[in-house]
């Protein structure tokens, strides 16, 4: 009669021939045979159009400057310009000489410290049990060891040794070893270990954690077995929703073995769970539809939703992407790599591309919710007094519409070498002939070395000019004047708003800010006294996924890109019917 023992975290070999069953196939092929056996041992085609707005209409009447381009070509690409932190960051790490500073050569930690104590080869048993008894820390030794075989990606023949040998001293394979085995079985490939594994814990343990599931879900979807794994999805459905890699590793699966129906229908499961599928199950997708109409229109869906939610490919989707346009029966469709230059014409095709500026409609709904979320938010009174806002919004209202609002102390501190009030006097003779206001703070009307009563006395002729207590937060000034001003108004501050934007209710407004703020936002390049001030430029198109007739414009991260969330990319894939 079967003897199974279950303990919390492991399963007992007691006795039990169902569990040396399973573990046999596992541990086949013995790497050695030194010891004696020992009692219970055991080693359609249409057009499509998104109808953006091509280019902003004219101001009505006021007086505005041009920040979009200039005649010098040398003119600072603008801030959300993909790579732009990363070059920022790589400058300022020149200039303090942190390139300079040796790497300390302390002892190793962490993951290095585990990957240094896995052994290059398989051992025998009694050379793991020599190794554990010389190492320094003998608790949890064979968990740190297949930690450290992950780390390092060890050879499978090293870990299954050590499977033999814990197996071997206790009778028991603990449950924390075996995940830790099959992530490193999934994560090289070893679709026959995962098998293996799959078969000896469904056996022994009643249920699996998400986590073990979750890997059976991808090792087994590469497999012949990959049918389970709509199994193992509905088992995890019992507990929780499955995850967005979970349906994605499955639609892989479906895909590689030729059911495109299944893949799909695991695919509308996702999208109605309102999950954010991954670019490996787009591309897994694009890839099956190649040279065939079917299921066009849900591929043509996958552009529009990255359009929607503003994502944008990366370098191996977009090469999936492009060569299933090209591959569609009886189309023309043709694509290139290119750029969009200044003036947001593509450079291969010649189509103008969106405009950055918002609708009307956009515009009122973005000041609403700035205004309702940003400017009057539950915490709005802990950056200011409701009695500073309302003087404030006073001061607006009998002025004329500004043109350009400067956040004064934010660009004033641009160079620390140089007196800050002659940095601000500088940029606001810049912008002289425009209707400026500078938002600043009290102390810098106190007369000191970095406020000189001159500079300051010159700005106010210039500009208008609204002080905030110096305990307040200017920001919610600054884009309620430049939101009650209009679409025209423009804003100089390196201050990147991204608090601003997170207080936003919605993943739709946010975009509607990130869109309205890299039109309007004025940065500064550098500044040097007696030079002429330089604006990285603002953007005349929107980067988003558009169509306008008979091309598609796909803006893409390149390939080993570095991309901040604030960036976005330089790069576009330009597609073509001529038919």
């Amino acid at each position: 009669m079967l003897k199974k023992q279950f303990a919390m975290g492991s399963f007992i070999l007691t006795n039990s021939r169902t569990c040396l069953k399973n573990l046999c196939p596992l541990l086949r092929h013995p790497l050695y045979h030194q010891r004696a056996p020992q009692k219970n041992k055991q080693p359609n085609n249409h057009s499509y159009c998104t109808n953006g707005e091509r280019r902003p209409s004219a101001f009505h009447g006021t007086k505005h400057r041009d920040f979009t381009q200039r005649e010098r070509t040398s003119f600072p690409k603008s801030v959300f310009a993909a790579g732009n932190a990363r070059r920022t960051a790589e400058i300022l790490k020149r200039k303090s000489g942190a390139d300079q500073e040796k790497v300390g050569t302390g002892s190793p930690k962490g993951r290095a410290a585990c990957i240094a104590e896995v052994p290059d080869r398989a051992l025998s048993v009694s050379e793991w049990r020599d190794l554990k008894s010389s190492s320094s820390r003998p608790e949890r030794f064979e968990l740190r060891m297949m930690e450290g075989m992950l780390a390092a990606k060890a050879d499978i023949s090293i870990a299954k040794s050590l499977l033999n040998y814990v197996a071997d001293e206790k009778g028991t394979l603990p449950y924390e070893l075996l995940l830790r085995f099959l992530t490193l079985c999934v994560s090289g490939g070893h679709h026959s270990e995962v098998s293996d594994v799959y078969d000896i814990m469904k056996s022994c343990f009643k249920t699996l954690d998400t986590g073990a599931y979750s890997l059976f879900v991808k090792g087994l979807s590469q497999t012949e077995r990959w049918r389970e794994v709509l199994i193992i999805l509905e088992d995890i459905k019992k507990v929780i929703t499955p995850s967005s890699r979970n349906y994605g590793d499955a639609v892989s699966g479906a895909v590689l073995h030729g059911d495109r129906e299944t893949a799909w229908r695991l695919y509308g499961e996702l999208m109605d769970q309102g999950l954010m599928p991954n670019q490996e199950t787009w591309r897994c997708l694009f890839e099956s539809g190649v040279s065939q109409h079917a299921n066009k229109d849900e591929l043509l869906a996958i552009l529009t939703y990255m359009r929607e939610n503003q994502i944008y490919p990366e370098e191996k989707l977009v090469r999936s992407l492009k060569a299933w346009f090209e591959s569609l029966p009886d189309e023309n469709w043709r694509g290139k790599f290119t750029s969009v230059d200044p003036r947001g014409v593509c450079q291969s095709c010649g189509t103008e591309l969106e405009s950055i500026q918002l609708t009307e409609e956009e515009y009122a709904q973005l000041k609403h919710r700035v205004m309702e979320d940003v400017i009057e938010g539950r915490d709005v009174f802990n950056k200011t007094t409701p009695e500073e806002l309302e003087s404030f919004k006073s001061f607006v209202k009998k002025r004329p519409a500004f043109d350009v609002i400067i956040d004064g102390l934010n660009v004033a501190n641009i160079t620390p070498k140089c007196v800050k009030s002659q940095t601000l006097l500088a940029v606001v003779s810049e912008l002289q002939g425009l209707n400026i206001l500078v938002l600043g703070r009290k102390h810098m009307q106190q007369p000191s070395r970095n406020w000189n009563r001159h500079d300051m006395n010159q700005i106010k002729q210039k500009a208008h000019c609204f002080f905030t207590e110096n305990i307040s937060e200017d920001d919610p000034f600054l884009l309620y004047a430049a939101l009650h001003s209009g679409n025209h108004c423009n804003f100089v501050s390196r201050d990147l708003m991204r608090d601003h934007k997170a207080c936003l209710p919605d993943n739709a407004t946010r975009r509607l800010f990130f869109k309205w703020q890299r039109g309007h936002q004025l940065v500064l390049s550098n500044f040097i006294p007696g030079k002429r001030i330089h604006f990285q430029r603002t953007s005349l198109y929107d980067t988003v996924v558009q169509s306008h007739g008979k091309t598609w414009h796909v803006p893409y991260d390149e390939d080993r890109g570095d991309r901040s969330t604030y960036e976005v990319p330089q790069r576009w894939l330009c597609l073509s019917n001529d038919v």
